[in-house]
Order: structure tokens, then sequence, then C-alpha cells
């Protein structure tokens, strides 16, 4: 069944349905598919992206001068959160690629915005956020990734790990060294996909998000031109966490899509198995059960609305989207488990999608920040404002 929503504004409301059109027609006929192929080669749903594209789903949340959709975030995320109902691998794509135009658009000079941007909003290029390295995940002062100048262009050399898109995007908002002064020498670059020297690992063989592939990002002597450095140099690291904010709740959006997923296969199906001359669902205990889940759904929904309202606001979202995410990927964790217990043997098998919901809502514990982060983030934030 749908979630039921209160949109801000009547465009809200068409987008929505659009989305719902949107999966009904392309997504789920052909989730299933994907999913169980790219377990074992490399399948990526590069037209699934350019239908959201043009339909306008991949730039909501940005100016509509600079060619975005003009959309408040809290319409933004729930377009997020019924695409992940439907495919969570292309909702988790397409919030990052929301976050790939993010620095530009809030440290790019107005010639990069009007250079850059319009690509980047159009929903015909896909970008990918080449940040995390495998010594340097929720560390970002640590990496090692380093751009050196030449001339008035720059050259990059290092790996970066767990990239989503990577080999498919079109371009990569790439952070990297550029001084040795810890967290303060870090830079921001938009780097083309056909640079020259970049080249990409094996997929990683993951337990799900099978359709959202994910490889190391290899920078060999790649050039990359002057002013396709945003920002101020060495500022990287507070522009890529003001972006992970938004980015969390982007992955909260898509966790509550999953917990939305998983209990309404799991109150249908509850509805429909009978057990000793009655349905399942009219057992307290099962009941009870279900309801539990559809707090924790609701919950989740509230809390990153709640975030996402502060931010259309203008006002501080940081400590609320860190809750967010907390809330959102340990209610899908604890859904997708429940939803499994509802359905029985029926769960533990592909036969029904519960057990790829599961197997997607782990690692929406894990990145853009793992659970701990974020737990670590509310509570300085709290203490920080005694």
């Amino acid at each position: 069944m749908a979630a039921t929503r209160l949109m801000p504004t009547d465009i809200g409301d068409d987008l929505i349905e659009l989305t719902r059109a949107i999966c009904d027609k392309t997504l789920r006929p052909q989730v299933d598919d994907v999913e169980a192929r790219a377990a074992t080669e490399e399948v990526f749903p590069r037209e699934v992206f350019r239908t959201l594209g043009r339909a306008g789903l991949l730039s909501l949340p940005y100016p509509e001068e600079l060619g975005g959709g003009g959309q408040p975030y809290e319409v933004y995320l729930q377009v997020v959160e019924e695409i992940a109902s439907a495919w969570a691998a292309v909702a988790v794509g397409v919030s990052v690629h929301s976050l790939t135009a993010y620095a530009v658009h809030t440290y790019g000079t107005p010639e990069q915005q009007a250079a850059l941007l319009p690509d980047m909003l159009s929903g015909e290029t896909l970008g990918a956020y080449a940040l995390s390295e495998p010594l340097a995940g929720s560390d970002i002062g640590a990496m090692t990734t380093r751009a050196t100048p030449d001339g008035d262009d720059w050259r990059i050399r290092g790996r970066k790990a767990w990239i989503s898109h990577a080999g498919h995007a079109d371009y990569y908002t790439t952070f990297a060294r550029t001084s040795d002064d810890g967290g303060r020498g870090v830079s921001c670059f938009v780097v083309p996909a056909d640079a020259e020297g970049l080249s990409f690992g094996t997929p990683e063989r993951k337990m799900g998000l099978h359709g959202d592939t994910v490889r190391e990002v290899i920078f060999e002597d790649v050039p990359v031109a002057g002013d396709r450095q945003v920002g101020d140099l060495g500022r990287g690291v507070p522009m890529a966490l003001a972006g992970l904010d938004a980015g969390r709740l982007g992955i909260a959006a898509v966790a509550t899509g999953l917990g939305q997923a998983a209990l309404d296969v799991a109150a249908r199906y509850a509805n429909e198995r009978e057990q000793f001359g009655r349905t399942i669902a009219s057992n307290q205990g099962l009941a009870f059960l279900l309801a539990d889940m559809e707090a924790a759904v609701t919950s989740a929904r509230a809390t990153y609305l709640h975030a996402a309202r502060l931010r259309d606001a203008g006002r501080a979202f940081g400590k609320e989207a860190a809750v967010a995410k907390l809330v959102a990927t340990d209610a899908a964790m604890r859904v997708t488990t429940e939803a499994i217990q509802v359905l029985g043997g029926a769960g533990f098998t592909q036969d029904f999608p519960v057990e790829r919901y599961f197997r997607e809502a782990k690692v929406t514990q894990i990145f853009e920040g793992t659970n701990q982060i974020q737990r670590l983030v509310i509570s300085r934030q709290l203490l920080a404002g005694l």
C-alpha cells in the first residue's frame, strides 16, 4: 500500500504521483531480474536513471534557475522514499547523484555553476561521489589521494574505495589532498569520466544492492583543469561534511522506503495466509508485531521529514540528520527482519522480496557514516549545546 503523504504543495503531490507511476511501469517490472543478474555479472540500470532524469527526478532540490526542480527537501526525500520502496539500489543512486552536485551548487563560483550544473542537473548525466578510501572512511582527514599543481591545472593520484556508479558515471566529484595540513589540506575537484589515467577496480561482491555498482576509482596522474577545482583550497573536509548531512537524509529516506516495502509484503501475506482455519493476521501476537513495524516506519519518516523541514527553513539540521539516519536505518533493519518472521519459511526464500530487503537494509546502517558515527555526532552536538 502507498504511504500516506501530506505534501507542502500541489506540485509535490503531482511529483509523488509521477514517481509512483514510473516505479510501477519501469522499476518494479525489472528489479528482481536486474538484482539477480547483477549479483554475478556487471549489470547497471543506466536507462532507469535516464528515465528518472528526463522526468526531472534527479535534480529536485536544486534551484530552477540553475536547471533543478526547485523543490523543498521534504518533497525530494519523499520521492526518494517512493523509489526505494520499488528499488533500493536506484534510490541510493538518486541520493548519490544529488550529493555530487552539492559542492558546485553551494561552493562553486558563478562561472563554475554555469559551466557544470546544467549537465549535472539535466538528467542526462550521472555523477559519482569519490570521497572514501581504503584506509580513510569516517576519518576523511586521513585520505592520501593527492592533487598536485600542474601549472594552472592539477594532477590527481590515488585510490578511492566503495564508490557507487564507478565506471558508469559521467563525472566524479572527488576529494583529494592538496597539502599536508591534515583535515585542512583537502580540496574538491570535478573530474570528467573520460579523463586520461582514470580507471576502475573490479566491482565489489556485495550481499545486497547489486544494481548499485560499487568499486575502486583509480587515479594515475589524472589531469584536471584548474577551473574544475571547486571551493577554497584546503576546505574540502567541511565541504564534504556539510554535503554528508544532506546525504544522510537521503539514506534515511531510502531506509524508510525499504521498511515500508517490507511492511507492505508482510501485511498482505498475513491477511492471506491461513492456519488453523483463520488468517495469521487474526492472531494478536502477529497483529501486534505488524503494529510495531508500522510504528517504526512511521517514526522513521517523521524523523527525516523533521530534519528536512529544518533544512528547508535554513536552520541547522546536522544533529537531526544524524538522528534521522540512525533511527530510519535501525528501523529498516528491524522491520525487514520481522517481515521475514511474519512470512516464516517463505520469507527465507527468494520467492518473496523480503529476504532482499533484509540484505539491502543492512548497508544503510553503514554507509554515509556508520550508525556508531551518528551516535558520536549526536552526542557531541547535544553536549556542546548545554
